[in-house]
């Protein structure tokens, strides 16, 4: 299903579990001769669909890339700034892009929020694991309060083959807002998210399987594009 063609608003959250998401779809794709990466398609879905398809619980959702991108109604987009400044700086303006939405709203705050990478087609399961763990989270938090010195985690990032995935996330979402508030222009996602001391989601490589090459692209099967630039 391609972006301009899914439903005009994503589903609530399950109860009263409140999360955000942000998708990350703006950066160069250096090894894929400059082709957007959201725009690769299977022939059914592009990897953007299938990131925005991934976090459809989520609300608010937004992504984070160029203007160009096609996006369902109710979908919020911004951009890092500078443009390609890399993923911690697309991470803190999706962040900010939220709190201003809610603040327009008039909404609370999301509790949680999902970082994703627009380049893992088949990451839908992983995110049901993230989503599990920060709901069991909150139930054990609610039965046995930390203590308030205690250094405990403020979420859960993905370890798939023991390598561990910074844009396959969901983190408290005032904790990590905090954690990304400066100094993110082409730093490095991790030097960021250690600070919040994230719990590890062992998670399968299928799931986790990314687009960064066109070897990748031909094994997952989203070798065309459906738009040749930003």
């Amino acid at each position: 299903m391609r972006a301009d063609t899914m439903p005009d608003s994503a589903p609530p959250t399950e109860g009263d579990f409140s999360c955000a998401a942000v998708v990350v779809a703006g950066g160069a794709s250096r090894r894929l001769n400059h082709v957007p990466k959201a725009s690769l398609s299977d022939g059914t879905s592009t990897l953007l669909d299938c990131a925005l398809e991934a976090v459809a619980a989520a609300s608010p959702r937004v992504v984070v890339g160029p203007e160009s991108l096609p996006l369902p109604s109710g979908v919020l987009r911004t951009r890092e700034d500078p443009p390609f400044s890399g993923p911690a700086a697309a991470i803190h303006a999706g962040l900010e892009c939220i709190a201003a939405d809610c603040e327009r709203s008039q909404a609370p705050l999301p509790e949680w929020c999902l970082i994703l990478g627009v380049d893992t087609p088949r990451i839908a399961p992983a995110v049901q694991q993230l989503i599990a763990a920060a709901r069991a989270a909150e139930q054990a938090a609610t039965d046995t309060p930390s203590p308030a010195d205690s250094e405990a985690s403020a979420g859960f990032w993905g370890v798939s083959e023991g390598i561990y995935q910074p844009l396959v996330g969901i983190y408290r979402f005032e904790a990590i807002r905090s954690v990304f508030s400066t100094g993110t222009t082409d730093a490095s996602v991790r030097s960021f998210l250690r600070r919040l001391n994230p719990v590890a989601v062992q998670m399968s490589a299928a799931d986790t399987a990314d687009v960064d090459t066109w070897e990748q692209a031909q094994a997952l099967g989203y070798t065309t594009s459906l738009w040749s630039s930003y």
